[in-house]
């Protein structure tokens, strides 16, 4: 995402490679090598690699905004090579310069660089910074790019339409904007629809999209979006058009030399080779896009391609092996869900502050009309002496007022920052840290403490078949029929995706085996009609206690974890318990009675 793209082709490629010292002074030939630079950053980094090496040995003989300009493409050239902390750094110098369009352009490019590393919160504070400079930017060009600038940050945390808005806005103004940048809006326009569920049922969108990102030698982009239509297809039921399509343009994807879609594309090839029984090429791919993790972060890609080599595994009959994968993709999913909370939590904290902000200079304006009213009264004299206690009065109930909504926000944001926002229950950083309080309470004491953790059964499945809406709606009602099951001094939390772990306070193995029994029994009761589908629910439990674990969170977990690996390989819907040496068949117990649920 860059602005001022000029799209270089091989011939003048080939001239600037082969081309001597240019005649002019020192400062012209800055100038050009500064410009050709310019614009093949994108499209061709090995000559801009020596472009800027040959501008960087010149730079002692540039002007002041020569040097600047070369200081954001060293900024830029970090970047590209992964340095992104330096890169950001480098970039932080230019958003004092005097020239507003190079303020913009160093604050558009750390925007992209915090969206890289996850640091959204960072970047949508940058965002707002940037955007506020959009007024004094004459460049429509320069403007453009922030409006992608902003699109594609939003696209990442999930506000998707804000993400299609800022695209509509880029395209309405498709006479006056570069191919590049149409370029980067169309995959912008392809994603939020895609996130948003809208895409259209033809393929016309996508493939204006591509064929204007080739043409721009975009391949990082044009790739995205073919990876997005053979999605599309397979859930069409086209999965070998997919599989083909997605093939024949391997050469292409190795060609952007970029790790995410490099991994995101081996990832979904993984997945439809797998669904079309070619395991010894499912296996081939998914472990291509696994060892692109280190550019992909724990992104739905990896996620996906640790499924597929657990899949892959246990359709071998490898047991060993389905563990080894199994634990990455728990790992992997977990840590990918808790990116996507934390996405929404930086949104939703930056528009509070923005929110606060607003109100802050309203109280401040407020407080000011106040003081030249009451220098106005000064003036006036005693008579209006009623009048300055009145106006007093309105300031004393404006902050009261003022107050009261900011202590609300920060409750608000306490509470979004502690609990799951779907279910209503601890997210997984919360629970830890209440667990280990409780252990520690527990170990002073001597009471006894119990981990169960369950996972539901089939979830994807149900996702597949009936939507996310069927599958939060199961996570719902699973969370309402437990909770009633925990004391207030009991910890009820979402470790991430189906996955739900409870600590129980002073109960002993027994108690805590007769409780998740009883959630078992009721979970798999549960009637899915007001769902509008119609399935079954059941759920796997594995259960731990201090007696094996000691007052450990991290053993109590990694215990009830293998009892839960136990039952699920035990034809699931059933309890298992860690004893020790192994996880032991759980027996038949009598239910344990709730203080808000009664036996049945």
């Amino acid at each position: 995402m860059r602005v001022r793209w000029v799209r270089l082709g091989l011939t003048m490629l080939c001239a600037l490679l082969l081309a001597g010292p240019m005649q002019g002074s020192a400062s012209d030939d800055i100038e050009a090598l500064l410009q050709q630079a310019e614009s093949v950053r994108s499209a061709d980094p090995a000559a801009f690699a020596d472009l800027l090496h040959r501008a960087n040995a010149q730079g002692d003989r540039a002007t002041p905004r020569q040097r600047e300009q070369l200081t954001y493409l060293n900024a830029y050239a970090e970047g590209f090579a992964g340095r992104y902390d330096a890169a950001i750094e480098a970039a932080r110098g230019l958003l004092d310069s005097a020239d507003v369009e190079m303020r913009f352009r160093a604050g558009a490019f750390i925007i992209n660089s915090y969206a890289v590393t996850l640091r959204f919160t960072e970047g949508l504070r940058q965002l707002e910074q940037t955007l506020a400079l959009l007024p004094q930017i004459a460049d429509p060009q320069l403007r453009q790019h922030g409006l992608v600038v902003a699109g594609v940050l939003y696209n990442q945390i999930g506000q998707y339409e804000l993400g299609l808005h800022y695209a509509d806005l880029i395209l309405a103004e498709a006479d006056a904007a570069p191919g590049r940048t149409l370029c980067f809006a169309d995959q912008l326009r392809v994603e939020a629809l895609q996130g948003l569920g809208r895409l259209p049922g033809d393929d016309a969108l996508m493939e204006h999209a591509i064929e204007r990102c080739a043409a721009e030698g975009e391949l990082v982009v044009a790739t995205s979006v073919r990876a997005t239509l053979a999605r599309k297809w397979a859930a069409q039921g086209k999965r070998e058009q997919a599989i083909t399509y997605l093939q024949k343009h391997l050469p292409d994807v190795r060609a952007t030399r970029y790790p995410r879609v490099i991994g995101e594309v081996n990832s979904l090839l993984g997945e439809l080779l797998f669904a079309h029984g070619d395991l010894i090429q499912a296996e081939r791919h998914a472990r291509a896009a696994v060892a692109q993790s280190a550019g992909m972060g724990y992104s739905l890609p990896l996620v996906a391609a640790y499924r597929t080599l657990y899949e892959v595994a246990d359709r071998r009959g490898d047991p060993v092996a389905a563990l080894n994968h199994y634990r990455n993709f728990a790992e992997a999913d977990k840590a990918y869900l808790n990116d996507v909370n934390q996405r929404e939590v930086a949104y939703q904290i930056v528009r509070q502050e923005t929110e606060l902000k607003t109100r802050q200079i309203e109280l401040l304006d407020r407080q000011n009309q106040v003081l030249q009213l009451e220098q106005k009264v000064d003036r006036q004299g005693v008579q209006n002496t009623r009048l300055v206690a009145a106006l007093l009065a309105v300031m004393l109930v404006s902050i009261g007022y003022w107050a009261y909504k900011i202590k609300r926000v920060q409750l608000s944001l306490k509470r979004s920052a502690e609990t799951d926002a779907l279910t209503g229950v601890l997210n997984r950083r919360h629970f830890s840290t209440l667990s280990e309080q409780s252990l520690a309470a527990c170990e002073k004491s001597g009471d006894w403490a119990a981990l169960v953790m369950f996972d539901l059964d089939h979830f994807k499945a149900i996702n597949d078949s009936f939507g996310h809406i069927a599958g939060d709606w199961v996570l719902q009602r699973v969370t309402e029929i437990c909770a009633p099951f925990c004391r207030p001094i009991d910890h009820f939390g979402r470790l991430g995706g189906e996955e739900f772990a409870i600590l129980l306070h002073g109960a002993d193995l027994r108690q805590a085996t007769r409780l998740a029994e009883d959630c078992r029994v009721r979970i798999s009761l549960i009637d899915t009609a007001p769902s509008g589908h119609d399935f079954r629910v059941t759920a796997s439990f594995g259960v731990a206690s201090v007696a094996t674990a000691g007052y450990s969170l991290q053993r109590l977990l990694s215990q009830s974890d293998e009892a839960l690996y136990r039952a699920k390989h035990d034809n699931r819907n059933c309890v298992r318990v860690h004893t020790g040496d192994a996880p032991a068949t759980a027996a038949p117990l009598a239910p344990v009675a709730s203080a808000g649920l009664p036996l049945r």
